[in-house]
């Protein structure tokens, strides 16, 4: 058997017609005519996947979801609509209250079988994972589970731009209009002193989301974000953010981890450039470039093209005072300068033991 299934469906013909394609592929399908039987037939058989109409007398899908998502033994199946209409809002609707994936009727049965398959080995991959043998260890897995499937839905069929380096994202004081999510190349935040010195505040890679705390908070931004390297960047609508964040507890609690992660990390580099030697900062953001940028998996030493000014902005420093850094680190053997002036780190121990 491949998998157990429960469909919920209120026609008659069409509930018999899945039923048998499914069965047909090896799939063990139990059927409830309506939304009420569904969830009496979910919480007592604890399928592996549901799949439930939206439009029913009684109780209709949503309604489904929302009951089956309120319970902690229920909540994390893999649930697919089956929708005959095909309008945004419905999918946004189901988006919002959870739902893993969508099958618009009339479908053709691969369609369906490829559906079916994709979420049964995507929950498997989840159960597969190596976590904490108790509730809360389970739970949190769940939720970041869950979280990361609602937010694949949020950035699908979304405007992405692409930026060269240098272009402005967002200025600091504009209102926020968009979650960025950052699916190429590289980009920095950072903030302007008094004295026009620019102080960078945050680097993001590929898969980061950004502009998120000025959107939670809704008050304008507090920096400005630029491209530090060509860039495609997918724009979600603040509307369509907020309605994921205020019907989810499980992307709100991803994204406040994110949030107090940020602040950890920032309070940290702060506290570092009041007291630490220019050296020490010198190596930290030297260090912090290549746990945020380095290919996972990647043997070779880390390099990286990045103006001087700009990793002034991280260290807190001036211009020559990381130049001259640089030029100690080379003869110190920590570090090398290629001819187009990237950085590659040589020394990755020697670097720690500098902050240590």
């Amino acid at each position: 058997m491949k998998g157990h299934i429960i469909l919920i469906e209120d026609n008659d013909e069409v509930r018999e017609n899945i039923a048998e394609i499914l069965e047909l592929d090896g799939y063990s399908v139990d059927t409830a005519p309506n939304g009420k039987e569904g969830v009496r037939l979910v919480r007592e058989k604890t399928p592996e996947l549901i799949i439930c109409d939206i439009m029913m007398p009684e109780l209709d899908g949503y309604g489904v979801l929302h009951m089956l998502n309120r319970d902690p033994a229920t909540a994390h199946i893999p649930f697919i609509f089956l929708t005959a209409k095909s309008e945004r809002d419905d999918f946004r609707k189901g988006m919002n209250l959870g739902a893993d994936d969508y099958i618009t009727k009339p479908f053709e049965e691969l369609q369906l079988l490829d559906a079916v398959q994709m979420r049964l080995e995507k929950r498997r991959q989840f159960s597969s994972v190596d976590v904490e043998r108790n509730a809360e260890g389970l739970g949190s897995f769940i939720s970041e589970a869950r979280a990361r499937e609602a937010l694949q839905h949020l950035s699908e069929d979304r405007e992405v731009r692409h930026l060269k380096r240098k272009e402005l994202i967002y200025r600091e004081g504009d209102r926020p209009r968009y979650l960025y999510l950052l699916q190429a190349g590289k980009v920095k935040a950072f903030r302007v002193s008094e004295d026009g010195k620019e102080y960078i505040t945050d680097l993001f890679k590929p898969g980061d989301f950004f502009g998120m705390s000025a959107l939670m908070r809704e008050t304008p931004y507090g920096d400005t974000a630029e491209v530090l390297e060509d860039a495609d960047i997918c724009l979600i609508p603040a509307d369509d953010f907020h309605a994921l964040l205020h019907n989810d507890k499980d992307v709100s609690h991803r994204f406040i981890q994110l949030l107090a992660d940020h602040l950890e990390e920032t309070e940290t580099r702060l506290v570092r450039q009041a007291y630490d030697s220019v050296r020490k900062r010198v190596a930290d953001g030297l260090l912090l470039l290549e746990g945020r940028y380095r290919d996972r998996g990647g043997d070779k030493p880390f390099s990286m093209h990045i103006m001087r000014d700009d990793l002034a902005g991280i260290v807190g420093t001036a211009k020559e005072t990381v130049i001259r850094t640089l030029t100690d680190f080379r003869q110190e053997g920590l570090v090398d300068i290629g001819s187009n002036g990237e950085i590659v780190i040589k020394n990755h121990e020697g670097l720690e033991h500098i902050i240590a």
